[in-house]
């Protein structure tokens, strides 16, 4: 059994997705991350980052348990725990390794950041919307040119890449994207958006998410909440 400590976000949903996809038996454990429970004692014993997701695999590599945090990481032991999603040969995987990176390195969080300034920053500031909303055009344009020639990221197999970087293109209007821009990129977001594990993994802890509408949960995620030393 595998115990995984997330929340219904773009980096919980990776996970959610790959486990469903990799018919692990598993349980969600909710970390509220409006309420501060990344924060807790016991979370950052698994997660010293106070970021989610995490897993525990009471089944580990050596027969014992072990635990991890980073999404990527989590995504490549899973991989070779299920021996698939990561590419038969050495050239596919390192396809596969190097469009995890572009997600995990700038996708993800370039579109954090739009999203973030767009959306939820207390004042609007014209010249970081105007500089992540333009960052995300273009990491869409690199997205979109790379699926007019290829049907998924790293090539002709669905991945780990694609299942990192599905769930962040899932907020596109908030990130001021126009999906009529990016032909390419919206008939593969459409293919993985109907693969039935994908439908299974975003509505994992989904009935739990709230709208950051209150004060006490903006200061918990963008506040000094994340700077206190814990």
């Amino acid at each position: 059994m595998i115990d995984v400590y997330s929340w219904p976000t773009p980096n919980g949903h990776k996970i959610h997705i790959m486990l469903e996809e990799c018919g692990f038996p598993y349980r969600a454990i909710a970390v509220d991350i409006g309420a501060g429970d990344q924060f807790k004692p016991e979370f950052l014993a698994i997660s010293p980052n106070n970021k989610i997701p995490a897993i525990v695999d009471a089944d580990g590599p050596d027969g014992k348990p072990i635990s991890l945090f980073e999404s990527g990481a989590i995504l490549l032991y899973l991989a070779a725990k299920a021996g698939k999603f990561l590419g038969h040969t050495d050239r596919e995987k390192y396809e596969t390794l190097q469009w995890l990176m572009f997600q995990k390195g700038g996708f993800g969080p370039m579109l954090g950041q739009a999203h973030h300034f767009r959306v939820y920053a207390p004042t609007r500031i014209e010249y970081a919307v105007e500089r992540y909303t333009n960052e995300a055009r273009r990491l869409y344009r690199v997205l979109d040119q790379r699926l007019s020639k290829h049907a998924y990221l790293a090539g002709a197999e669905y991945t780990i890449a694609d299942m990192a970087t599905f769930p962040w293109t899932r907020s596109f209007a908030n990130q001021g994207i126009d999906w009529d821009d990016y032909p390419h990129a919206r008939r593969w977001f459409d293919e993985i958006d109907a693969r039935p594990a994908v439908q299974r993994g975003v509505r994992v802890l989904a009935e739990l998410r709230k709208p950051l509408d209150n004060d006490k949960a903006r200061e918990v995620l963008f506040g000094q909440a994340q700077y206190a030393k814990k």
